[in-house]
């Protein structure tokens, strides 16, 4: 392993902190929803595709998500939930002709394309690094936080979340003096925008002004590329975000992702990378001159020595990092100091992974723990530990004006998961998606939760029978 590389001064050499922090990260994990299945409906996500049509667990998918979230706040950590989308989505299907009550609705749809209700059955808002850009206070020209919606123009499943994306983010962050929530941009192939999965920032600390790196998978309007999987963030799309944010040349940087990334299915930058504060922890092959990426990291780091932490791709091969999700890691800054990695099982199993890890921790860097979860629900489908959660930044001010019915603790834990094991199923598979009985479950499902959450008129269903 090479590249440890800069001094860590700002934080001393494992990362302990040296003066008072006075902003925090928020995880914003997503709450698996009732309708989780292996519909294999992800192009160029190698899980998602080599598991369709496999029966799922539901139930056992969202208590690991809601396990993997409790240990965050077991480190002292601040945690919050989003809750799923509506799924089956009637309205949606509806729109496209068919008719009836909402059950002959779904019905009539699957008898006439089980793939078209797939579709719109899809729980993959559960991940949700994808649901939006998250730029800071400290980052942004007005001090608010700011929060663009993903469109996720690359995959039909996910095109249809961005609309009610926005509106759970503007009922938990309704304080328009400390938040600022954008609409999605515009449904073009031009904007094709896949969220925070394909962010990072970097920064002295978390209430320190940052250095914001979107990286992109095809310039829109630029020449052809040799991709054979959908290079689903455009530059266009990245500048447009920044934009929106207040963001400048002086603090943010546009970086194409490798080709040979995206070929071997890493289809976002977070399969292949991750940062937390000053550190990036990254493959070789994440981007094609990673040198050139980290120098002009650091010309725009004015008041901190960023960190690289890259995997050789000689003793980390690509495809072990891609079935591992090594990379697809949380790494968090813990109130004790240094910093931790939240792991699937899975890189634990991988021998160059687990090596390269063990490595790391042994190293001169600030990484001192790592803690590997069992999140195999998620990953048969292509998402790991870094997929499940969004991440804010939040001063003090700004952490007690978010909507207090999503912020975790350990009876609220407790309650979600009774939740989930009274109206979750254990086993769901293609073909129960067209059972106008999996709508009624979920619907109540739903109901339910906004209760537990406060956060009423949630979903169109609820409103429409108000």
């Amino acid at each position: 392993m090479r590249d440890f590389g800069n001094d860590y001064a700002l934080r001393g050499a494992r990362g302990k902190p040296t003066g008072l922090t006075v902003s925090v990260e928020m995880n914003f994990d997503g709450l698996v929803g009732p309708t989780h299945n292996y519909a294999g409906l992800s192009h160029g996500n190698i899980a998602s595709s080599k598991h369709k049509g496999k029966a799922a667990n539901p139930r056992a998918a969202a208590l690991q998500g809601l396990a993997k979230m409790r240990r965050l706040i077991d480190l002292g950590l601040p945690q919050a939930v989003l809750p799923p989308q509506e799924r089956p989505l009637v309205p949606g299907l509806r729109a496209l002709g068919f008719g009836g009550s909402d059950g002959q609705v779904l019905e009539s749809a699957f008898a006439h394309s089980p793939a078209l209700v797939a579709n719109y059955s899809s729980a993959s808002c559960m991940w949700t690094a994808n649901a939006a850009t998250v730029t800071p206070g400290a980052d942004s020209a007005d001090g608010r936080v700011h929060f663009t919606p993903a469109n996720l123009m690359a995959m039909p499943h996910r095109a249809l979340e961005d609309s009610q994306t926005q509106r759970a983010l503007s009922m938990i962050f309704a304080d328009n003096k400390h938040f600022a929530v954008h609409a999605p941009l515009a449904h073009t192939p031009l904007l094709g925008d896949e969220g925070a999965a394909n962010h990072n920032r970097l920064c002295a600390s978390h209430e320190s002004a940052g250095v914001e790196v979107f990286i992109y998978g095809r310039d829109a309007l630029g020449p052809k590329t040799n991709l054979k999987f959908p290079g689903r963030q455009t530059l266009q799309a990245s500048e447009s975000v920044a934009r929106l944010h207040g963001l400048t040349d002086a603090n943010a940087v546009f970086h194409p992702q490798s080709e040979t990334a995206i070929n071997a299915g890493a289809f976002h930058n977070d399969v292949v990378c991750v940062s937390n504060e000053t550190v990036l922890f990254f493959h070789e092959n994440a981007f094609d001159d990673p040198a050139a990426l980290e120098a002009e990291i650091i010309a725009k780091a004015k008041d901190f020595a960023p960190q690289f932490i890259m995997a050789p791709a000689k003793e980390v091969p690509l495809g072990d990092v891609i079935s591992s999700y090594l990379f697809n890691s949380q790494l968090v800054t813990l109130p004790s100091g240094g910093m931790a990695l939240i792991l699937p099982t899975q890189v634990e199993e991988t021998a160059s992974t687990k090596a390269f890890v063990n490595e790391v921790l042994a190293s001169d860097n600030p990484i001192t723990q790592a803690h590997y979860l069992d999140l195999r629900q998620s990953m048969a489908n292509g998402g790991g530990s870094a997929c499940l959660r969004l991440r804010v930044v939040l001063d003090e001010a700004q952490r007690a004006a978010v909507h207090a019915g999503v912020v975790m603790d350990h009876s609220k834990f407790d309650a979600l998961e009774d939740w989930v094991k009274s109206h979750y199923r254990d086993r769901l598979t293609i073909e129960d998606l067209g059972d106008a009985m999996v709508l009624t479950e979920t619907r109540e499902a739903l109901d339910a939760l906004t209760q537990l959450l406060d956060l009423p008129a949630l979903y169109d269903f609820q409103r429409s029978s108000a």
